[in-house]
């Protein structure tokens, strides 16, 4: 063991034995507090304050940044399958991170795969158990990020340049402190929805015709509410929530040839008295089992490939955007060394065209609704304590700006409140609720109208795609004759659906905004219209055809 390693190792020692005798102990913090009734945010400031007075190992550096996040999680989910319940829970979970930063915010031990350390917090509002989990893991994660440091410094040597970016950006303190969310969501209303959902193919006149070819009826509802609490030596001062609420079908089979088919969608909401009403929800899963079987009766794409206007409908074009423009927005830094100035597919078109001239794009964290609904991508100060600001993505078709956290790239300094983390995680750059706009949109019977327009001047047939599956992937996917009429096809794939396409094929933008909220691990909104792209690629599919069953189904009578 070198000395250095041997002087780490006596001083995690010696700081162990200094913190256990130190734990009853209290420390006035160096910044201002707001005063709280909240037990959990007080025991956070006051264990912070103790370990920002303490934590220093003898001949080692003293952090020169400390937070505390503390995510409260409240979940509750249940599934049906063909008209029966088969599964409810719910559950409670809090998880504490802790981040610790050596150095300073020019070059610090921060990698890219995240730093500190995490631990489970106490369900019940004890503040001496919640203490103890933040000492425990604060250990850690100073432990940790010592010893990331002295390897980072090591690294930095074998580079000819000098890193040029800071490490981590200044951010002023904020105090915001609003009030707990809780999961609001009637659940023996939507428990009793879900088992009538899943039973509809065998139940519902319009479609029990069909019901011995469905293979799978699955519907479910799931709520989650969480409360973040986020604390750290700069003075930042947070707690704030958000709840969502997602409720599904997924129904599938198999079309003669062996084909699988489904049809998968839901309704999401941040809001519960959003969500589908009962009428609606039917409707959802009616027009999902009738679109089933129109797929298993409809032909398979052509074999030959084609090339051409496709018109995407706005659920299917805030798909595409999602997939494809959003990524690359997110500034992610790049590799230790690389000159890059981030990730992606936009890591050199800065400045430069990514879409056409007449659209222009915004992420707007502050704006709570729109259209009559609440936007789950929505929230006043980001996961790093830095207050939401809307961004100017794309103006004009040129990429103006990215979304950055407290992680700076080449050319952006500083965080414009898109840090973001999913619970327990570290925070990245995330978009939240993102605004396509066209300044030349027109009604979606006009797109239809150049539609057929290009139908005819090119003497075939055309593709409309009503909504997508997996990634980017046709579900009803209709090929469009001159005439005007449609027709469903399966089996199809789009070819060459890619940045490229953003960028240069899109001619015309409908004025029929669809607003996509998504309950993911970081959840967000998308707002597109319908678009039609000039040139888009649609194949077959190369997919193994399975067998089908060998018998039928149980008879619906039960016999």
């Amino acid at each position: 063991m070198n000395n250095r390693s041997s002087l780490l190792s006596r001083g995690f020692h010696k700081y162990s034995l200094l913190a256990a005798a130190s734990c009853v102990l209290s420390a006035t913090l160096s910044f201002a507090q707001p005063q709280s009734s909240d037990p959990m945010l007080r025991a956070m400031q006051a264990e912070l304050g103790r370990e920002k007075a303490l934590l220093v190992l003898p001949g080692m550096q003293r952090p020169y940044f400390i937070e505390y996040q503390l995510d409260d999680l409240n979940s509750y989910e249940a599934v049906a399958n063909y008209g029966a319940l088969t599964r409810e829970e719910s559950n409670h979970q809090r998880v504490v991170r802790v981040t610790v930063r050596v150095g300073d915010y020019a070059i610090d031990n921060s990698t890219s795969r995240g730093d500190g350390a995490i631990a489970l917090a106490p369900r019940d509002n004890n503040p001496e158990a919640l203490r103890y989990a933040l000492w425990t893991a604060t250990d850690m994660a100073y432990k940790n990020a010592l010893q990331n440091y002295a390897a980072k410094q090591a690294a930095l040597k074998q580079f000819q340049n000098p890193q040029m970016e800071h490490d981590f950006a200044e951010a002023k303190p904020v105090v915001h402190v609003a009030p707990l969310v809780a999961i609001d969501l009637d659940r023996n209303a939507w428990k009793q929805r879900i088992i009538d959902a899943s039973g509809l193919f065998e139940t519902a006149p319009e479609v029990r015709a069909s019901a011995e070819q469905v293979q799978y009826s699955t519907a479910n509802v799931r709520a989650v509410a969480v409360n973040r609490y986020l604390v750290n030596t700069e003075g930042t001062v947070v707690r704030q929530g958000y709840t969502g609420y997602a409720a599904g079908i997924s129904v599938g089979g198999q079309a003669p040839d062996g084909m699988r088919l489904s049809r998968d969608n839901g309704t999401t909401a941040a809001d519960a008295r959003e969500m589908e009403t009962w009428p609606a929800f039917r409707k959802r899963v009616i027009d999902d089992l009738q679109s089933l079987a129109a797929l298993r009766a409809a032909p398979v794409v052509p074999a030959e490939d084609y090339h051409g206007p496709i018109l995407f409908s706005g659920d299917a074009a805030s798909d595409v955007m999602a997939h494809l423009f959003v990524p690359n927005i997110e500034a992610d830094r790049p590799a230790m060394g690389t000159t890059a100035r981030t990730t992606g597919a936009y890591a050199s078109s800065y400045k430069s065209r990514v879409l056409p001239e007449t659209l222009s794009v915004t992420d707007d964290p502050l704006m709570t609704r729109f259209a009559g609904k609440t936007l789950l991508g929505a929230y006043a100060v980001d996961d790093e304590g830095v207050p939401a600001q809307p961004v100017d993505v794309v103006v004009k078709g040129i990429l103006q700006n990215y979304l950055i956290g407290r992680e700076p790239v080449r050319d952006f300094p500083s965080s414009n409140g898109h840090g973001r983390s999913a619970p327990g995680q570290v925070a990245h750059s995330r978009a939240s609720v993102v605004i396509v706009k066209s300044s030349e949109a027109v009604p979606v019977s006009e797109l239809n109208k150049r539609l057929l327009a290009m139908a005819k001047e090119q003497g075939r047939d055309v593709y409309a795609v009503e909504t997508l599956g997996g990634p980017l992937q046709p579900r009803l996917l209709y090929r469009v004759h001159a005439d005007g009429s449609r027709e469903l096809v399966r089996g199809a794939a789009f070819d060459e659906l890619d940045n490229r396409s953003l960028r240069s094929d899109i001619v015309g933008v409908g004025n029929d905004d669809y607003v996509a909220n998504s309950l993911g691990p970081v959840p967000q909104t998308m707002i597109a219209p319908s678009m039609l792209f000039d040139d888009v690629g649609v194949k077959r599919a190369v997919e193994e055809q399975q067998k089908l069953p060998y018998y039928p189904p149980p008879a619906l009578d039960g016999k």
